[in-house]
């Protein structure tokens, strides 16, 4: 896959079916890998804690979970084709383990937020051998989780702790866990058991989800402020390297 840098982050320029077909290859595989999906900003947290390059590095891809990564890709002159959102892998990730007899494990979300999308997988996939664990646990609980995920032996653990909580909590535990494929998929857990509603079609077509999430909940309205932050930093950037090609 090639590789487009964004503020530090290796974005995969990859479409959504390259992507999928590379996961269901992990999926089979008996090494561990892992997935990041990333938009502004995770890519601002970045910017602000350069710990999170070695999570960064323990990722075998990274896919752009917002236009906004899409239209900054052109400015640097490789333009990426398309979003990959966490909650459209996770979900075609999951029917491809239901139709081949793999078994799913979901970290995160409430305890009523996880059953709920349990329940509502199980009602779409009647064949899928999935289980799961809210992310209410203390440090103190983490080997039991772990224990517990290790015990279940999925080929796919999706974890919803939010970013960049997930993407640690991976990139940490990776190797015990023994799991061919985990994903940080952010609040997809309560998009798939419908505790949070997902942005219409339009809004989807129209690149406008985050304008949704905002009209929906106002209080986005400060985390929101990352993505002109997120624009202006990352236009500066590619400008930069644009005339600094120009001049070699």
């Amino acid at each position: 896959m090639s590789i487009v840098e964004v503020l530090g982050v290796p974005f995969s320029s990859a479409s959504e079916s390259e992507v999928l077909m590379t996961c269901k290859a992990f999926m089979q595989d008996t090494q561990p890998h892992f997935v990041i999906t990333a938009g502004p900003e995770f890519v601002m947290k970045v910017g602000k804690d350069r710990n999170l390059q070695e999570v960064l590095s323990s990722a075998d891809v990274i896919t752009p979970d917002g236009i906004g990564i899409v239209i900054a890709s052109r400015w640097y002159g490789q333009p990426i084709t398309e979003r990959v959102t966490g909650v459209d892998l996770a979900q075609k990730l999951i029917a491809y383990a239901a139709q081949n007899g793999m078994s799913v494990y979901m970290l995160g979300a409430s305890e009523d937020s996880l059953q709920k999308a349990l329940s509502t997988l199980r009602e779409l996939h009647p064949t899928l051998h999935i289980e799961g664990r809210n992310g209410y646990f203390k440090e103190a609980e983490v080997s039991g989780v772990i224990s517990s995920i290790r015990g279940k032996a999925p080929q796919l653990l999706l974890v919803g702790l939010g970013q960049p909580a997930q993407e640690r909590f991976i990139a940490t535990h990776l190797e015990e866990m023994g799991v061919p494929l985990a994903i940080g998929i952010g609040g997809a857990i309560d998009v798939i058991g419908g505790t949070v509603k997902r942005a219409p079609v339009f809004f989807q077509k129209a690149k406008l989800e985050w304008l949704y999430r905002l009209l929906k909940e106002p209080t986005r309205m400060r985390r929101q402020m990352a993505l002109p932050r997120f624009a202006l930093a990352a236009w500066s950037e590619a400008k930069s390297q644009v005339r600094g090609r120009s001049t070699n």
